[in-house]
């Protein structure tokens, strides 16, 4: 039996990941900025699930919570950094503060959990980080700089907390899924604080096309959290879980344009080097 600690475990991935492991006997950490909203777990499953208010952009609030839930549990297994919302627009149409606070949620957020987190799993000789990234982070769309750059500054920060932690028993994936039919569009997703013409055919048909798609997604919340389930569970697991045929095909495109770039030029980038 593991116990998970769930940041925004209301809705979305965090939500089917919470259920999930519930279903299969663990217990539930979940944690919300407003705690009503994962009441819910432990009214249904009172022995199982405890409820938390955490905020990533308060850092307070998360030494409190993973405190309360080790002393609660015993111990943390699994610490899942999922929550987060979007923000859509060209960099011209953000505005400062809408970008600042995309770096706080989506990027300091999850740092925050991790280095708080951190001690708990080396004195417990272990823990797994499973840390929710982006599709954006593969290769990103005109209209995501600002989101995108976060989730991909996210990955690679995961990459490097993974070589530093893993003397003391610690794993760390980064999930990444395509398109999954939760409410990401339709509540999770910001604006640009203004709509520039400029950018209609780029930044802002991207911005349409995700409210066209919106409720028809191909990827199944359930089905995800139980392949995160299964990574949680492997002895090795890997450090990137790609989810859904979507991302999938756009990260092999990716490998292959990022291969025939590097072919191209590598005599200029090589010739760099003083002579051997």
């Amino acid at each position: 039996m593991k116990t998970w600690f769930i940041t925004g475990a209301s809705s979305g991935f965090g939500r089917a990941i919470a259920a999930a492991a519930i279903a299969q006997g663990d217990q539930v950490a979940a944690t919300a900025r407003e705690v009503a909203s994962v009441e819910h777990f432990v009214e249904d499953y009172p022995l199982q699930a405890r409820a938390y208010a955490l905020d990533v952009t308060r850092p307070e609030t998360i030494g409190a919570a993973l405190e309360q839930a080790r002393r609660d549990f015993g111990s943390i297994d699994v610490v899942v950094n999922n929550a987060g919302y979007g923000l859509i627009g060209a960099l011209e149409e953000c505005g400062e503060d809408q970008m600042l606070r995309q770096v706080e949620t989506n990027l300091m957020g999850p740092l925050r959990v991790m280095r708080a987190a951190l001690p708990i799993f080396r004195s417990q000789g272990g823990g797994h980080f499973i840390n929710l990234g982006a599709a954006a982070a593969i290769s990103n769309y005109a209209g995501f700089s600002v989101y995108g750059g976060a989730k991909a500054g996210l990955e690679l920060a995961s990459e490097a907390v993974a070589a530093e932690a893993a003397p003391f028993g610690v794993k760390v994936t980064v999930v990444i899924p395509g398109p999954f039919r939760t409410d990401f569009i339709g509540r999770g997703l910001e604006k640009g604080a203004e709509s520039r013409p400029e950018y209609a055919g780029t930044a802002g048909k991207f911005g349409a096309f995700l409210e066209k798609v919106d409720g028809k997604q191909p990827g199944d919340p359930a089905a995800a959290a139980r392949a995160i389930l299964k990574v949680a569970a492997a002895e090795r697991p890997p450090f990137r879980l790609v989810l859904g045929k979507y991302a999938y095909q756009k990260a092999r495109r990716q490998l292959d344009r990022a291969r025939a770039e590097l072919d191209a030029w590598e005599g200029v980038g090589l010739a760099t080097d003083f002579p051997a």
